[in-house]
This record gives structure tokens, sequence and C-alpha cells, in this order.
């Protein structure tokens, strides 16, 4: 879809807005409960990212596993353990925190100082010119995971697949097992 490359920025700035907002309430919220819905806000305004960028397969990946089930396995897993909330407001401030703090702002400011000292015109124009080189075709990125996947990656596919059933069936036999010796274990209690 063809549109001003002014939409573009407009929605990428909302999109950023969005994420920013979104990691510092993941962040700075002492109820974990809010926590994990801002951190569902952060998983979409990225999924959305990767639209924009033409990537559909990642973003309806991104959206399907990470918003659709990593996240509600935190929320429902958040309002399970019934953790005790803070009665005041202030936060207590730890050693470690402090050291997190330091090497987080240092972190920052050297990626910072990396982004604003790399010739980004250089970099566009090099790619530019590879890109005239080989006449690239534009294929639809999930027709281009499909036939990637059912051709060259197919045993890996299976294989990989193979694997999570087998993980699947040990984690329900494991369950089954735990909830057998409960059972042996109430009934020698009665006597």
């Amino acid at each position: 879809m063809k549109l001003p490359e002014s939409f573009y920025e407009i929605i990428f700035i909302f999109l950023e807005l969005g994420l920013v907002l979104g990691s510092l309430g993941v962040v700075l919220f002492t109820n974990i409960v809010y926590s994990a819905f801002f951190l569902s806000l952060v998983f979409f305004c990225i999924s959305l990212l990767y639209f924009l960028l033409n990537a559909d397969f990642v973003a309806a990946a991104q959206i399907l596993i990470y918003v659709g089930a990593v996240n509600v396995l935190i929320v429902f897993a958040v309002m399970l353990i019934n953790k005790k909330q803070y009665s005041n407001f202030f936060v207590y401030w730890t050693i470690g925190d402090g050291i997190t703090l330091t090497l987080c702002t240092g972190l920052f400011l050297l990626l910072s100082y990396c982004v604003s000292n790399t010739p980004w015109s250089q970099i566009l124009s090099i790619t530019k010119l590879h890109l005239v080189e080989k006449e690239v075709t534009v294929i639809n990125t999930v027709r281009r995971i499909g036939s990637e996947l059912f051709t060259e990656f197919l045993l890996p596919f299976e294989l990989m697949s193979i694997i999570l059933l087998i993980s699947l069936i040990g984690a329900i036999t494991l369950a089954r097992r735990e909830k057998k010796i409960e059972l042996k274990k109430n009934d020698f209690s009665k006597y």
C-alpha cells in the first residue's frame, strides 16, 4: 500500500510513544496486573511496527504468540500468586537497584552515542546501490516463509514439532504422576 512518507512518520511516532509509555508503565507500576497489561500494550505496538515494516508474518506471530498467549499466561500467573500490595506509595531502593540504574544509564548513553555518531546517510546510499544492482523481486513475506519452511527447512520444521509434542507429553506425564503421589499421601494420612 502506497501512502505518503509523512503518514508513515506520524504512525511511527505514535507507535514509539506507545512503546515508551508502555515500557515505563511496566517498570514503574507497583501493581503487577497493571504492569502485565502495559506489557501487552508494548507487545501490540511492536507488532504494529512489524506491520509498518511490511513483515506481515512476524507481526501476526507477535500478536498471536506474545499478546495472545504469553501475556495471558503472565496475567493468570500474576492473579494466582496473590501477592501482597505495598501499603505505602514510596518503594525502598536497595544497592542492587542503584547498580542496575547505573548500568542501564551507562548502556543507554553508550547506545545513544553510537546511534548519533553513525553515518546513516552512507549506509542508506550503499544499501540502495546494492538493491539496484541485484534487481530484488518483492515477494509476500508469508508466502516466502511458507515456501521455505516446506521446501528447504522441512526436516527441521518437522523435528521441532516432534520435540514440542514429546515435551507436551512429558509435562502431562509429570503432572499426572504428581497428582497420583498426592492422592496416595492423602489415602495414607486417613489411617
